[in-house]
């Protein structure tokens, strides 16, 4: 009979029993490490989440850093963690981030017999640890060190434990725990990474936001500056505009005859509105210039007494008119400066008529002082003075001070806003001092010597607006007189191509009145056949013509044998910058924009006959 055992059964089920248990206790351990690196995450999305709504940086991340390290620290027992980041053109990394029970003045964390030399490693905060002693951590098995490393910056810090000797049981749960720790490090290194490169993504999304953001509202406010120069500007425009157009109604309304002083008033209210006019469109066209840095300076050296004393002559008869004195006060040592001598001018009577207008009595004075490398023009008065207030605003394109010693009508706004800019490319500054009640002192200090090459500069024959432009009709009576021929055959012969015919019949008047023969046309096609039948003293040429363009007009003449040598001015409506150049460049021996300026093309046509 045969006979059979258990104890072989019995037995197997006992050698069983560790197998499973070593098998439960690994599921354990699997299980630990990912309830671990799932907790790490949760709390490194709440920190993103935190960080990204409050819009932080570099305390964002600081703030992830540290989380990394105390959510390793409380799973990991029996180690301590710590980060070092990289330290900028080093190579060294400093412990920047440990848990945050470990202060500064607590016994070191200490990484012993990991390096040659058993070397010590210190994670105490901001120790200095070798970048090579890292790198040979995270290369032994198991590692002590991870990099934190992305494909952007590249390696930004270092993932370092300091293990603690432990006496285990290969098949405990905690030993097995200590076998997957480099899992658990290695896979917290990646998503302490994932989550600085996702904080710092939002942060550059932000910022592009922000710079768009910052973008429309400037291009808003840029709109509304726009809207405002525009309503600014078509306001100043048609304030004198509605003078002129209103009493030349006036004076050609049927019925209506006024007395020969009446008539006289009309044609002075007429030509001050059309003064103030042109000073807008001179001041406008002169900002925007120098806004859009297209102003041209031409810079020679300037004699500065000869300057001051002409500009206080253009000053003086306001003055008088006032009853006020004026006084010039010159530094001995002052003789010339390099500069631009129709800008400089521009300056000084802005702040001299400025200083005329709004002084009632006393005296309106310039004084010119040397300081070192620095020369000051000083406009000073004893007028109605400038309060705080709007001393702050004086420089702001259109800003007028109203009150009652001023007229509604006198002055653009744009005069200080210009002189500034003005200043500035000369490299200096305009500077205020005002007291209600003690008059105004406005400087403008420039430097003696400008950084640039000194350059021959053509005379410039167009007129100085600033002056000028107060005498277009003074000299009418005195300077015809000197230009009436002793007969009408021997006038010389201006032929005259203009296609308004309100600008034709103002010059066309002028001229005869100084005694010169005038033929009118209207287009190139007249214009040839004159030519062809006599050979003009002088052509004045518009540039816009209905049938031909006046630019190409220039070169068939100069092309032409038999009207070569005739003078040509063009007289034009083409003001902007480098209109000048381009006529002269085709040919022509003088170029004056309209307005026209009579006295300037008086002289003009003189020059030639």
């Amino acid at each position: 009979m045969q006979q059979y055992s258990s104890l072989p059964e019995s037995n197997s089920q006992v050698d069983a029993t560790p197998t499973v248990l070593t098998t439960m206790q690994q599921l354990q351990a699997e299980l630990w490490l990912e309830q671990s690196l799932s907790r790490l995450q949760n709390r490194l999305n709440d920190c993103l989440l935190s960080l990204t709504s409050n819009q932080q940086t570099v305390a964002g991340e600081a703030e992830i850093f540290q989380t990394v390290v105390n959510e390793l620290n409380s799973v990991l027992n029996h180690t301590k963690v710590a980060i070092a980041l990289v330290e900028p053109h080093k190579t060294v990394s400093k412990v920047s981030f440990v848990p945050t029970s470990t202060s500064r003045h607590s016994p070191s964390l200490v990484i012993e017999g990991t390096v040659k030399k058993k070397k010590k490693l210190c994670l105490r905060l901001a120790e200095e640890i070798d970048i090579n002693d890292l790198q040979l951590l995270a290369q032994q098995e198991p590692p002590s060190a991870w990099q934190l490393a992305n494909d952007i910056d590249g390696v930004i810090g270092w993932l370092i434990i300091a293990r603690t000797s432990l006496e285990c049981d290969a098949n405990s749960f905690k030993d097995i725990c200590v076998q997957i720790t480099p899992q658990l490090l290695t896979r917290a290194a990646q998503q302490c990474v994932t989550t600085i490169t996702q904080l710092r993504q939002v942060q550059s999304l932000q910022r592009h936001c922000q710079q768009l953001e910052t973008i429309n509202q400037e291009l808003e406010r840029t709109n509304q500056l726009k809207n405002q120069f525009l309503a600014n500007t078509s306001h100043e425009i048609r304030t004198p505009l509605s003078s002129i157009t209103g009493f030349i109604q006036l004076l050609i309304a049927q019925g209506y005859e006024p007395s020969k002083e009446r008539h006289q008033e009309y044609l002075n209210i007429i030509q001050s509105s059309s003064k103030h006019l042109l000073a807008l469109i001179n001041d406008i066209l002169d900002l925007s210039k120098i806004e859009a840095n297209q102003l041209e300076m031409q810079w020679e050296q300037v004699d500065l007494p000869t300057l001051c004393r002409n500009v206080l002559i253009l000053v003086k008869e306001k003055a008088n008119n006032k009853g006020l004195k004026l006084s010039l006060e010159l530094d001995s040592n002052v003789n010339t400066l390099f500069a631009d001598s129709l800008r400089l001018k521009q300056m000084l009577l802005n702040l001299l008529f400025n200083a005329v207008k709004f002084t009632t009595n006393g005296t309106v004075g310039l004084q010119v002082q040397l300081n070192n490398s620095w020369i000051y023009f000083i406009v000073w008065d004893t007028g109605i003075g400038i309060s705080q207030e709007h001393q702050a605003e004086l420089f702001q394109p259109y800003f007028q001070i109203y009150n009652s010693v001023v007229s509604r009508n006198e002055g653009t706004g744009l005069g200080l806003a210009v002189t500034r800019k003005l200043a500035e490319l000369h490299g200096g500054r305009v500077e205020v001092e005002s007291e209600l009640g003690r008059g105004s002192q406005f400087t403008i200090v420039l430097p003696l010597k400008q950084q640039c090459e000194t350059e021959e500069v053509e005379e410039d024959t167009e007129t100085e607006r600033c002056g000028d432009a107060e005498s277009v009709f003074d000299n009418f009576s005195a300077s015809s007189r000197h230009h009436v021929p002793a007969s009408s055959a021997d006038s010389p012969n201006i032929l005259l191509v203009e296609d308004d015919s309100d600008n034709a019949k103002l010059i066309q008047i002028y001229l005869q009145k100084l005694g010169y023969q005038i033929n009118l046309v209207n287009n190139a096609e007249q214009m040839w056949k004159i030519l062809d039948q006599q050979k003009p003293a002088i052509i004045l040429l518009d540039i816009k013509l209905p049938d031909e363009n006046g630019l190409v007009i220039i070169q068939k003449l100069r092309e032409h044998q038999q009207y070569r040598s005739i003078p040509i001015i063009v007289q034009t409506a083409m003001a902007m910058k480098g209109d000048r150049e381009i006529c002269l460049a085709t040919g022509v021996n003088e170029y004056i924009s309209k307005p026209i300026d009579l006295p300037l093309l008086e002289n003009l046509v003189s020059k030639y006959i």
